[in-house]
């Protein structure tokens, strides 16, 4: 069964040579002059993926992804934005809408096909793909008198794949939904007024984030940023609220997810308040340790480890060659090996 490709673009040229060269690889063809009639064509026919162009009458780019979000149906569908804009703000706003690629026109034949096989790739490979937390709600979903609300929602989850460095969203960007790590880690980072990155959390496979700003409707509160390569699931925060303001026993499988991530924000504040310096960072570093599930090593920028203790990386860096002569710490670059634990838990404030 050949995979079915929806273009939209309003430049005829665009549209037909694009086409052309799709049909010439094999690939079904559906076409859409502008927006408006593009959403109608996907929620019709369901294609395999969607091109679309940015600049629009009617219904632009952004308009589209949207629209399409917003229903279960459509919202996993591949999108790839066409743009003729190459400046940096106008891709990471569609990226942040959950587009999963992008080409900047003109692009070539051998562009736009890699493009399409590596999304379409991607897609068929995450069908297959499992976290133990994605597992537990596709179980949950799957149990008898659950809502079939939970179950369009799992069936229709949005997976992106998001490169080390890359910006997952801002803060004060709108609130797409709640995230599910299924591989990698992401840290949050808030900015003080003073313009100092505090690092707030660093969350690994199968943990949630971005639940606060999603359920109350809020802007994001703090930056969400891919520490390593990361594939992570987006459950649509409309959705999702709908879902748990109809049902309430489902409210309270987030708010207890929450609350664990409330009550972490708390010691880290007390600790920010209270400690010394050598006290602080110590513990930092054993927190950084649960993280990573008690492996006793681990690896952290000094600007990262510094914006999660508070602390200037100057300091950060003195404190470590301190607790390496004390022979507390082993350290090769960004790589920490705790060796004794319980001399940093005794460590006096």
């Amino acid at each position: 069964m050949k995979n079915k490709i929806l273009i939209i673009e309003d430049n005829l040229d665009i549209r037909e040579g694009t086409a052309e060269i799709l049909e010439l690889a094999g690939y079904e063809v559906l076409t859409a002059d502008n927006g408006k009639a593009g959403v109608e064509i996907a929620q019709n026919h369901l294609p395999s993926l969607i091109i679309c162009d940015i600049m629009m009458p009617e219904l632009d780019g952004y308009g589209v992804l949207y629209l399409l979000g917003k229903k279960p149906e459509t919202a996993a569908i591949p999108f790839i934005f066409l743009t003729a804009k190459a400046e940096r703000s106008d891709l990471r706003k569609g990226m942040d809408m959950g587009a999963d690629d992008y080409l900047t026109k003109p692009f070539d034949d051998i562009e736009l096909l890699n493009a399409i096989e590596s999304r379409l790739n991607k897609k068929k490979q995450q069908e297959h793909f499992y976290s133990k937390g994605l597992q537990k709600l596709e179980d949950f979903a799957s149990k008898p008198n659950q809502p079939g609300e939970l179950k369009d929602l799992i069936t229709h989850k949005k997976i992106r794949n998001i490169k080390k460095g890359q910006i997952i969203y801002y803060e004060g960007d709108p609130s797409q939904g709640i995230y599910l790590i299924l591989e990698g880690s992401v840290k949050i980072v808030k900015l003080s007024k003073d313009g100092r990155e505090l690092l707030t959390a660093i969350h690994h496979t199968d943990e949630y984030f971005g639940i606060y700003d999603a359920l109350t409707g809020a802007n994001h509160s703090e930056t969400a940023e891919a520490l390593e390569n990361c594939s992570i699931c987006l459950l649509n925060k409309d959705q999702v609220n709908e879902m748990i303001n109809k049902y309430p026993s489902m409210a309270m499988q987030f708010i207890n997810i929450l609350s664990a991530d409330i009550k972490q924000k708390d010691i880290q504040l007390v600790q920010l308040a209270y400690h010394s310096v050598r006290k602080r960072l110590a513990d930092t570093l054993l927190r950084i340790n649960e993280i990573h599930q008690y492996k006793n090593v681990f690896k952290i920028s000094r600007d990262d480890l510094a914006g999660m203790a508070g602390m200037a990386t100057e300091t950060v860096s003195r404190t470590l060659s301190d607790f390496k002569e004390e022979k507390m710490i082993e350290k090769k670059g960004s790589e920490i090996h705790l060796i004794n634990i319980e001399k940093m838990k005794n460590l006096k404030n």
